[in-house]
């Protein structure tokens, strides 16, 4: 079972700031590697204290490659809809170059209506930007000159450089949440999958993980080789009631930040996002307790995620868990605690 980091900064100014957040990152992530955890990720959103420090994942984690030997860098994601898709192709495969063929390349819609604003781009074309976008990318990764007429972007006799180190290309991962279309997409396309569940939305998301398995199989990729990833809070303590104590603090930052950057959908409607709407009342009736509850986080001991573990693993099928483990302002003391318990007492459980 593979097991991974999910960077995702969510603080305010008070309570760090985002030089120390991506030292703390660096410093992580290193020890992440020598631990024997899979995989690292970050974010690219805009704008924010909701993600915003981190407008560009695939910078931070050339960093990242620098500084490990093994672990795997994943853009968790880029957004196409900002970003031009040649572009993104040749910086991805500098990363992958420069982490020697250690590279997943993560792509998502975005959800922020300020983003779309701000980038020029109507969220009503974020699909099909989306997709036609992530076609040009394989296209380059693979051919080596490429022509392309499509509905944004035309392309005459392109040769990409420089080339990824992998071959056909680097793995290529979709992230989803809501939107059935997504999940059903990635697996048509023998594309690995990014889930973020939300509360009370559980037995939806499985729904929408088995419709891309699905996909995947009706696509003729083989059964059982297509992967789930699991975006989840982590805070572990060698006693129950001193985790909950700890991780009411930063998740209730999250929850805070979280409402404020999708405020403005409470007067938005959008064909591409359908039921996108109703999420601002859904996330202020967040609470650290409910996100326990649902499943959302890894909070406790050791003994208690790995509990959880196994619980998502009954519920989803083979999934690997992306642990947020230094949201909210959270300490060098709480993070390397989390992170050294988890490897220590939790994955020697599933390895």
């Amino acid at each position: 079972m593979k097991f991974g980091l999910n960077f995702f900064p969510a603080f305010r100014e008070s309570d760090t700031t985002t030089a120390a957040y991506f030292d703390q990152c660096l410093r992580l992530a290193e020890r992440a590697d020598q631990l024997g955890f899979d995989s690292v990720k970050t974010v690219e959103h805009q704008f924010f204290d909701y993600g915003g420090h981190s407008p560009s994942p695939i910078v931070f984690l050339a960093a990242v490659a620098a500084r490990t030997t093994r672990i795997r860098p994943i853009t968790g994601a880029v957004i196409p809809a900002f970003n031009h898709p040649v572009k993104s192709a040749a910086e991805l495969a500098m990363l992958d170059n420069l982490s020697n063929g250690r590279l997943d390349a993560g792509f998502g819609r975005a959800f922020l209506p300020k983003e779309f604003e701000v980038f020029g781009v109507s969220m009503d074309e974020s699909r099909a930007r989306f997709e036609e976008s992530i076609d040009i990318i394989a296209r380059l990764w693979t051919e080596d000159r490429v022509r392309y007429e499509g509905r944004f972007y035309k392309l005459e006799d392109v040769h990409l450089m420089p080339r990824p180190v992998q071959k056909p290309h680097p793995p290529i991962w979709i992230a989803a949440i809501a939107s059935p279309e997504s999940f059903v997409w990635a697996g048509s396309r023998g594309y690995y999958l990014m889930i973020v569940p939300f509360a009370n939305q559980m037995e939806r998301t499985r729904e929408f993980v088995a419709a891309y398995r699905q996909a995947w199989r009706e696509a003729g990729f083989a059964p059982g080789a297509e992967r789930v990833q699991l975006a989840l809070f982590c805070y572990l303590a060698e006693s129950r009631d001193e985790a909950l104590r700890g991780f009411d603090r930063p998740v209730r930052r999250y929850i805070e930040l979280l409402g404020e950057a999708v405020g403005s959908w409470s007067t938005l409607r959008s064909a591409d996002y359908p039921g996108y709407d109703k999420m601002v009342a859904a996330i202020s009736a967040l609470s650290p307790q409910i996100i326990i509850d649902n499943h959302l986080a890894y909070v406790g001991t050791p003994e208690d995620a790995a509990a959880h573990v196994q619980w998502h693993r009954d519920f989803f099928g083979e999934v690997e868990p992306s642990m947020q483990i230094n949201f909210g302002g959270i300490s060098d003391l709480e993070a390397f605690r989390t992170l050294d318990l988890f490897a220590s007492r939790v994955m020697p459980r599933y390895h």
